[in-house]
């Protein structure tokens, strides 16, 4: 039988979660460097014994530790990112200059191929990558240094490159959404970036129509569809058919079209989940209730998922990398709130129970299907 092993990331350490295949009775480990912010943590699809994970502390600054067991022991591997290009600024919404600067690694994504490869989007909004298993990074400065760069704006939580989606299918195509840029992809492995804002519109920034400067949350994509993007913006949930080209709304009958995660079933390219909070200023659960939704029909209608979740008095956030998929054969769906909950649903979102609770604020969920 397959094992579940879920990768959480909090504002004070890393936990891992592990079940077989019938996911209910689940052991809790860590937290493995606790007190530190784990951003992000990803496991190598060519080797899952291997995860990488970003540990950021406002002492110590950034470190990229590394797993060779599954998460059992970590190794500190890499603090060295080399810039290939000029550092560049950014302008203000009052035409200031903002200098382009280092602060933390937001998401690891490790090659499709490759074990030793695996690339980080940073803040202040960068590409970097490794090609030995996390030592040392060099930036791939055609994204930073992309002619729209003067206009992007840090969103709420700062200008970071938060997602990467690697193409399964076309060797280079990579995807990067920055808050507040938007969205952009390279056809080339990193060497040359187009702009994919078409049909996004952004009331808060002063051109509402701009090609750049779009707060994109989060980004997400099937395998066997890559050609097709589901995205949670800074209001609005869209749909893109044409590799990013163009963009239509999708966010219909939802209660609110804010929120951050967005992801895709594992088996079903056209069921999407999103948690919608209330507002900009007010990030929480409409009415309290913490209800995920679900649309079967790729975002045309929604339904809300709420058997297993708290029903009043909710508060609680997720954030943009905060929600993971799995690929057993009835797909399991997981998320963490800042609440510290990490709640699974064995079922695709029918039915849902907390993992665990009372962790520090959950920042990512990751998860991998493991073989027995």
């Amino acid at each position: 039988m397959s094992r579940v092993r879920v990768l959480v990331g909090t504002r004070k350490g890393a936990f891992t979660l592990t079940a077989d295949g019938a996911r209910r009775n689940w052991t809790v480990s860590g937290p493995y460097f606790g007190g530190w912010e784990i951003f992000h943590l990803k496991a190598s699809p060519v080797d899952p014994d291997r995860i990488y994970a970003s540990q950021t502390s406002g002492w110590f600054g950034q470190i990229i530790q590394r797993s060779d067991d599954g998460g059992q022991t970590w190794t500190p591997v890499g603090n060295k990112f080399v810039y290939d290009g000029e550092t560049g600024t950014h302008t203000w919404y009052d035409g200031t200059p903002h200098p382009w600067e280092f602060k933390r690694v937001w998401h690891l994504e490790p090659s499709l191929v490759d074990r030793d490869t695996v690339y980080a989007g940073v803040e202040d909004a960068a590409l970097f990558r490794s090609t030995d298993a996390g030592a040392t990074w060099h930036e791939r400065p055609a994204l930073r240094t992309h002619r729209t760069g003067p206009s992007w704006q840090p969103g709420a939580g700062g200008l970071g490159l938060h997602t990467i989606l690697l193409d399964p299918t076309r060797d280079g195509r990579i995807y990067g959404a920055i808050s507040a840029a938007g969205v952009f992809r390279t056809d080339d492995g990193g060497e040359s970036w187009q702009v994919m804002n078409r049909g996004l519109k952004s009331n808060g920034i002063p051109n509402p129509d701009a090609e750049a400067g779009h707060c994109v949350h989060r980004i997400a994509m099937h395998r066997s569809r890559p050609e097709v993007l589901f995205m949670q913006k800074h209001w609005d949930v869209m749909r893109s058919d044409n590799a990013g080209e163009s963009w239509e709304e999708i966010s219909g009958d939802l209660p609110s079209d804010f929120g951050f995660p967005i992801d895709v079933h594992a088996h079903e390219p056209e069921t999407i989940y999103v948690v919608p909070i209330k507002s900009d200023s007010e990030h929480y659960p409409p009415d309290g209730k913490l209800r995920v939704y679900r649309s079967r029909s790729g975002g045309h209608d929604w339904e809300p998922l709420t058997v297993g979740l708290p029903q009043e008095n909710c508060y609680v956030n997720v954030l943009r990398d905060a929600m993971a998929v799995d690929t057993l054969d009835s797909c399991g769906v997981y998320f963490g709130t800042t609440g510290g909950q990490v709640y699974g649903s064995v079922d695709a979102g029918d039915h849902w129970a907390p993992i665990v609770r009372d962790l520090p604020p959950v920042l990512s969920v990751e998860v991998q299907t493991l073989a027995s």
